[in-house]
């Protein structure tokens, strides 16, 4: 069920847009984050599951590089500091340790996971393979949620001031690559 449109609300396309845009961005963050990780902890024990996930953000960014062109939206002009941005953020969680960097991937997927989720919500039965995608990669964030906490997360130093500070990131890069 979906809510009513109200006003000020950006025609249902307009807002399909949107969701491509700032997907877009996210999954290009997502894979420069573990880009940076991987510069970092390339020869741990952790390397494995940082391929993994990266290989699986990668998919994620190549499904919405199609969209972006299909549909012909607009990317963020945000993209080059988001290329900055998400290395420097999984260098520096990694450069904190493993487990720092676990709680990286715990933090941003957590926060992935209630956006793709409301975005679901928003398009109810609108954009059915839209939200087949959605769906999808939603279970896959859901999983390196679960690797991360599976690997001790939260055994990272400062863990809840970490996660605060990274889960409130992502919220403003979510609104301002939705707009700009």
């Amino acid at each position: 069920m979906t809510r009513p449109r109200l006003p000020g609300d950006p025609p249902p396309a307009a807002a399909t847009r949107r969701m491509i845009r700032v997907d877009h961005a996210g999954e290009y963050g997502a894979a420069r984050i573990y880009a940076g990780q991987l510069a970092v902890l390339r020869d741990s024990a952790k390397a494995g599951l940082l391929q993994h996930m990266q290989a699986q953000e990668q998919a994620h960014l190549d499904t919405f590089n199609s969209l972006i062109a299909a549909r012909r939206v607009r990317p963020t002009a945000l993209l080059p500091f988001w290329h900055l941005a998400g290395f420097a953020l999984g260098a520096v969680t990694a450069a904190l340790g493993e487990k720092a960097a676990m709680a990286c991937t715990v933090s941003v997927e957590e926060t992935i996971d209630a956006h793709y989720t409301a975005q679901i919500e928003a398009l109810a039965d609108s954009e059915p393979a839209l939200r087949t995608t959605l769906e999808t990669f939603r279970a896959e964030e859901r999983d390196h949620r679960d690797i991360g906490l599976q690997h001790d997360a939260e055994g990272a130093p400062g863990y809840r001031a970490l996660t605060a500070v990274i889960k409130a990131g992502c919220r403003v890069a979510i609104r301002l690559s939705e707009r700009i």
